[in-house]
């Protein structure tokens, strides 16, 4: 019998002892309290276990993250306190046929918001043609006009973007939001895999799982093909500084990558408009630069004056062609919550295709007509800052009291172009430890896409995070939230060949992105908030 009273049929694996999914999507359980047929050996294990081993291996896995110093900053007033990456050991497992098409989707979506950029910085004929409205472009905080004619090397601008992924309540996938200014988190991911083969060896040995480790060759791989022509390119990590709430991050891919870790005051650009890093052996020529520092305070000469992390000359080194930088400044003008509303049709313009991947419906306050719906509908929207991420100034408007709907609304009637409203989704739920007990959380998903000019690459899977208080969509980790490793498992039932392989471009006229068919940290998940990188 099962846990509902309800025979159980030959081979079934019966649920987790009072484990409950709730009315909404579990990813692992399905109505009757039994696992989908993809999670069935991971709940044979955990039931297996039982929640006293459960609970210890959990320890174990908090442990390893002391011990090998994986951390984040939050800022509480004036103090920044590091706190132990949050993870929790119960895995999402999500089927390769369906990642196939997601991984597809990313593609295409990051394809068409490249298009995008490079349009808004040369002849906006999206503008033109009346496909997205001026003042998104020309009244977006991101929008740098010193960008304006630079023509990076492929024509790419954002080539590395974690993208925000949720699944509703019909077992719907959706794009939430794309971050492209200086996203970040994937180390996060890399180290949750590792804790969890350590914590769960016998499931990767029963599980066809697709490795992540693969990223940081390939991002090895895309930051050399931008180079200046040169035959060995030096590669850099710029970073803030020990103080910025991603410096773990930075240190972790410096390393990984085989690049030195830089600040603003190790480059210098001399009168050639080349850029060189101090060594103790002289100056060094800098050919590539991974920038995790936000575009306002990359060069003091361009932008703002007091900046203490940048780099004077930078620009013009890179509008010179000497440098290359990744993401190059000016990608965030498509960083922007408003600009997603307009992503699908930007998609049938640029690449003559409909979107793969669902986005969700947005209303955007700078219409007069979204506007008063949004304002006579408060109560029931979630209601967004157009620039801001991490889950900071989001109202929930089911949630929220009288005085915070009346605090956003009158926000909105003063500065419109900066908010925007979506539905209510009911976010699909996992099995998290919670204090000793399994119980279904809500989670969204960030797999990080790299495009360079040879093809482009997603992570199989991505960082799941997932909020710890039952009930609550902040997935945060500055907020209190946690974190998941993803497992993309059966991959070949995609018949697409292996997930997570390079994706070249397919054959057609040639473009910098390919065929024409047609017309961005306090956490891994929030900007910074402090001079310095924009995290996302």
């Amino acid at each position: 019998m099962t846990a509902t009273g309800l025979p159980r049929a030959p081979g079934q694996v019966e649920a987790w002892p009072s484990y409950d999914p709730g009315d909404g999507y579990d990813e692992l359980v399905a109505p009757g309290a039994v696992p989908r047929p993809l999670a069935e050996a991971l709940w044979s294990q955990l039931r297996l276990l039982g929640p006293e081993a459960l609970s210890e291996r959990q320890r174990a896995a908090d442990r390893e993250m002391r011990a090998i110093g994986v951390t984040f900053r939050v800022y509480e007033g004036d103090a920044s306190i590091d706190r132990t990456w949050p993870f929790d050991i119960i895995p999402r497992v999500l089927a390769s046929s369906e990642w196939a098409l997601i991984e597809q989707g990313l593609i295409q979506r990051l394809r068409a918001l490249n298009r995008f950029i490079d349009d808004v910085y040369h002849e906006q004929r999206a503008v033109r043609e009346g496909v997205v409205p001026a003042d998104l472009v020309l009244d977006s905080p991101n929008f740098r006009p010193e960008c304006v004619g630079v023509d990076p090397v492929g024509g790419i601008w954002a080539h590395i973007c974690g993208s925000d992924l949720v699944r509703d309540a019909g077992g719907t996938v959706y794009v939430l939001e794309d971050n492209l200014r200086v996203p970040s988190g994937v180390s996060y991911l890399l180290e949750n895999r590792m804790v969890a083969k350590r914590v769960f060896p016998e499931l990767f040995r029963s599980y066809s799982i697709e490795p992540v480790d693969p990223y940081v060759g390939r991002l090895g791989a895309l930051l050399t093909s931008v180079a200046p022509t040169v035959a060995d390119p030096t590669v850099v990590v710029l970073t803030p500084g020990v103080h910025n709430s991603a410096y773990f991050e930075h240190a972790f891919l410096a390393q990984q990558l085989g690049a030195e870790l830089v600040e603003g005051s190790d480059l210098v650009v001399q009168g050639d408009d080349t850029v060189f890093m101090r060594t103790v052996d002289g100056l060094q020529r800098v050919d590539v630069i991974y920038r995790r520092v936000d575009d306002l305070f990359l060069d003091p000469e361009v932008f703002r004056r007091d900046s203490l992390v940048g780099v004077p000359g930078l620009m013009r080194a890179w509008r010179a062609g000497k440098v290359a930088m990744v993401n190059a400044p000016g990608a965030g003008v498509a960083d922007d919550k408003a600009v997603y509303a307009f992503v699908p049709d930007l998609i049938r313009f640029y690449l003559g295709e409909e979107p793969l991947i669902a986005s969700v419906p947005t209303w955007r306050c700078a219409d007069p007509d979204d506007c008063r719906h949004v304002l006579d509908n408060l109560g029931s929207l979630v209601i967004k800052p157009a620039n801001e991420s991490g889950g900071y100034g989001i109202v929930i408007g089911p949630a929220a009291g009288p005085e915070a709907l009346a605090l956003v609304a009158g926000r909105i009637a003063k500065h419109p172009r900066g908010w925007v409203a979506q539905p209510v989704l009911s976010l699909s739920t996992v099995p998290t430890l919670c204090e000793g007990l399994v119980e279904p959380r809500h989670v969204d998903l960030r797999p990080f896409i790299l495009l360079g000019p040879e093809g482009a690459y997603v992570t199989p899977g991505g960082l799941t995070r997932v909020a710890r208080e039952a009930g609550s969509l902040i997935v945060n980790s500055s907020q209190g939230g946690g974190s998941k490793d993803t497992w993309i498992v059966d991959a070949a039932a995609s018949g697409t060949g292996r997930v997570g392989s390079f994706v070249p471009f397919p054959a057609g006229p040639a473009t910098a992105l390919g065929p024409v068919l047609g017309g961005g940290e306090p956490a891994p998940d929030d900007d910074d908030h402090i001079p310095g990188e924009q995290a996302q």
